[in-house]
């Protein structure tokens, strides 16, 4: 039997090439073998050897490639044949990548696992839209959180939102009525500065700024499409201050 290869679960950053770690980067140009999903970068798998398989696991709200548990076999099938097979997820593969679960299957399978971070979409993003999600005079709380789950009426947020602290709401675009909803019932203002940054740090980002009550709104109006973070809090309404301090300091 041939001696196992190794999985390397990798985050390909929020879409940017030049955001990729060094890490990553050197696995991507010399792997064999890619399992990517959806949200990573065509220029990012670009840099994939001529000679590359790859093999994509896309996900959407109504349709899955693959389920999970099947991804998870096929990482450990090709790991057992013998051959290093790289993982690559957009963002960091352990917040809402699914990582922990493959390299959960991983172990189980006692194959060996090397976890590369990537930035997360929400650094990322909010970066290149120039909200900093922590400030002192606005946020020492930063919380992260799925808007697309099963049951999501149920989930506890409360304390979540409001001043002083900022969420960030990951696959919100679909569920961004409910999501309005359920934070002004959990008491948070209809008036809370919210932005929705759509396809952060790539050319074609675009961020987009409303009060909460007018989300829902907003989302349909602009046709806002995934991959796309809501970012809730008074630090949203900050990015127009270093905006126009940018300018200024340019004339």
């Amino acid at each position: 039997m041939a001696q196992a290869g190794t999985i390397y679960l990798v985050g390909a950053g929020p879409g940017d090439p030049d955001l990729l770690t060094l890490r990553a980067a050197r696995l991507i140009e010399r792997a064999r073998i890619i399992v990517h999903d959806g949200l990573v970068d065509p220029a990012v798998l670009a840099l994939a050897r001529e000679d590359a398989e790859l093999i994509s696991v896309a996900k959407s709200r109504s349709k899955h490639t693959l389920p999970q548990d099947d991804i998870n076999a096929l990482l450990v099938r090709i790991a057992r044949s013998g051959q290093d097979v790289l993982r690559l997820k957009g963002g960091d593969p352990f917040i809402f990548g699914r990582g922990g679960e493959e390299a959960e299957a991983a172990h189980a399978a006692g194959v060996r696992v090397e976890v590369v971070p990537g930035i997360s979409a929400a650094n990322g993003a909010a970066a290149a839209a120039k909200i900093a999600l922590t400030h002192r005079e606005a946020s020492s709380i930063v919380s992260f959180v799925a808007g697309q789950c099963k049951g999501l009426a149920e989930q506890d947020w409360a304390g979540l939102a409001g001043k002083g602290r900022t969420l960030v709401i990951y696959m919100g675009v679909k569920t961004a009525p409910q999501i309005a909803e359920k934070l002004m019932e959990d008491g948070l203002a209809p008036d809370m500065p919210i932005a929705v940054i759509e396809n952060g740090a790539r050319p074609e980002m675009r961020v987009l700024r409303a009060p909460l009550a007018g989300l829902p709104d907003l989302v349909e109006r602009e046709a806002v499409v995934s991959p796309a973070l809501i970012v809730i809090g008074e630090v949203t309404a900050r990015e127009d201050a270093l905006v126009r301090l940018a300018k200024e300091a340019h004339t």
